[in-house]
């Protein structure tokens, strides 16, 4: 009877697919994503969308903060980055919506390595003041570039559309996003696998120390910057293509605080923390809401008293997972995952 877990070697130790189990579960799992759209209306696959767009995001903010320790509180102003620079591309440029959505990504990916730059002499509080500083300089670029910008008016951007076929509703975007999603998901799992990730580790946990094994603060710091804004660049891109209209109101600042809850809650380091973090973070405003409404039918007073209460209980649920659960929901599932395996002989 198994009792225990134990590799051999490092390449088993990483890999995705430990074993026939986890295959057919993630393989039922990806069924349900592909079924889902034809058995869900509207507003459910609306919020599959948005969460689809959020996960993208913490993806990338995870490979920064959780991997690499850099914390940014500027990861809205790349996500908004990448969202004009569609916006114009497709609208002044008229460039397709596929050829956008790369160089939306491309072009936060530089903004990200020009922030990036303070990185390499300052870290911890300081370095959040840098990115903290990015985020109001690029909300005055969205506002006061009303050349390029158009300024609050914001820019109407059209459908994406493949030939004939626009990608103009729920569902059909659906599909769009569940397969950038794969691809992103699926790169960064493999990035933390390779010698770059190795490295972005490594400077998390002592950056001199690194550096004295000859890993290069240098390249490796702004490469993570590079990858983390590409990443939301792209959900930029993709959020206000499928909204069809992109304005500065779409990236203020609770926006970079929402994502660091993401992958806080989530589970620092996990690329799989980024997704239930993400999950968690858009699901639960949406549920407090149905909440909310039912209490106001059966109970109109009650209801009342809880609409004005719901930032609150979402707060402190936060706090909650950051109090009792500080790993983040990541190491939740790890531990169900570990009692299953082991059972009854868990160690």
């Amino acid at each position: 009877m198994r009792c225990g877990d134990f590799k051999e070697s490092y390449i088993k130790d990483e890999e995705i697919f430990q074993s026939i189990f986890v295959k057919f579960w993630l393989a039922l799992f990806f069924f349900f994503l592909l079924i889902l759209p034809f058995v869900a209306d509207a507003y459910v696959l609306y919020v599959a969308n948005l969460i689809g767009f959020a996960i993208i995001g913490a993806v990338g903010l995870n490979i920064l903060t959780g991997f690499t320790g850099q914390i940014s509180l500027g990861h809205a102003a790349f996500v908004g980055v990448g969202g004009y620079t569609a916006a114009i591309l497709i609208t002044r440029f008229d460039f397709s919506f596929w050829l956008a959505l790369p160089c939306a990504g491309f072009v936060a990916a530089g903004a990200g390595l020009i922030i990036g730059i303070p990185s390499l002499r300052v870290k911890g509080l300081y370095l959040c003041m840098a990115t903290l500083a990015a985020q109001f300089i690029f909300e005055f670029i969205f506002i006061h570039w009303e050349s390029m910008t158009h300024g609050i008016r914001g820019i109407n951007i059209p459908a994406p559309a493949l030939g004939s076929f626009a990608l103009d509703t729920e569902k059909r975007f659906y599909f769009l996003t569940l397969v950038v999603v794969v691809i992103a998901v699926t790169f960064a799992r493999n990035l933390i696998r390779s010698r770059v990730g190795r490295a972005f580790v490594a400077i998390r946990d002592r950056d001199l120390a690194a550096e004295i094994m000859g890993i290069s603060l240098f390249r490796y710091k702004l490469t993570a910057f590079a990858i983390s804004s590409f990443y939301a660049g792209v959900a930029g891109a993709l959020w206000v293509s499928f909204m069809r209209i992109v304005t500065p109101d779409h990236f203020p600042f609770h926006l970079s605080i929402q994502y660091l809850a993401m992958v806080i809650v989530g589970g620092l380091g996990s690329v799989l923390g980024s997704i239930f973090g993400a999950v968690f973070m858009i699901l639960t405003p949406e549920v407090l809401n149905v909440l909310s409404a039912a209490l106001s039918k059966i109970a109109p007073a009650i209801g009342q008293l809880f609409i004005p209460m719901k930032a609150v209980v979402f707060g402190a649920l936060i706090v909650f997972f950051l109090i009792f659960e500080p790993l983040g929901l990541a190491e939740i599932w790890r531990r169900i995952k570990a009692f299953f395996l082991l059972w009854p002989f868990s160690y």
